[in-house]
């Protein structure tokens, strides 16, 4: 169950509400922190982590002009929550061809928080980036936005697995394997290494 301080932005955020959740956009807001229980929020197809706040949230749902307005108020682009995820790990997230998924949206979200002093190699407890992220979950707008901010596309996570070399994998994550993820797949795999993307089998999942 999400924090009374933070439920009613979240609702604002699921519901890509963006003028009420600029209204509750306050330092107090800015400065709050999931305190306990993590839970599953269906219309935005997140979860939310003790250690969370209201600007992992606006990162989820890729609003852009309400993470502005958060950092404005004070909000910490380097918050981290349980899992060591910070907000732009959450706007790394997505599902290709889902009804949350707008790719327009998200690499703004990821831009945002870049030129806000996002780092964008900064790992979560498991050494992962938001790079990473945007791979495994075949959001190729992301990946270039990432790129575009500085991500290191040659960083190992805790395993030794490198973007690009998670990005020529199956991914075990649910819809990685539908057409519009796999066209994202090879222009992700574009992104990464031109040079050998037309080498690539189009069927990798």
């Amino acid at each position: 169950m999400v924090d009374a301080a933070l439920a009613p932005f979240c609702r604002a955020i699921a519901a890509r509400d963006a003028a009420a959740a600029l209204r509750l956009a306050t330092p107090a807001l800015a400065r709050a922190r999931v305190g306990s229980g993590d839970t599953w929020l269906p219309e935005l197809g997140h979860h939310v982590y003790v250690g969370d706040t209201a600007l992992h949230m606006a990162a989820a749902g890729y609003a852009a002009d309400v993470a502005r307005a958060l950092i404005a108020a004070g909000a910490d682009v380097a918050a981290r929550n349980r899992r060591g995820a910070a907000p732009l790990h959450y706007a790394a997230d997505g599902q290709p061809g889902s009804p949350t998924w707008n790719p327009v949206a998200q690499a703004e979200a990821v831009a945002v928080l870049i030129e806000a002093g996002a780092d964008p190699n900064a790992v979560d407890n498991s050494g992962v980036t938001a790079l990473h992220r945007a791979v495994r979950t075949r959001c190729a707008a992301a990946v270039a936005a990432l790129l575009d901010g500085g991500a290191d596309p040659e960083r190992p996570n805790r395993n030794g697995t490198t973007p690009l070399l998670l990005a020529t994998r199956t991914t075990g994550r649910g819809g990685s394997g539908s057409p519009a993820a796999r066209a994202q797949q090879r222009e992700i795999i574009r992104l990464l290494a031109p040079d050998s993307a037309q080498e690539m089998p189009p069927a990798y999942s």
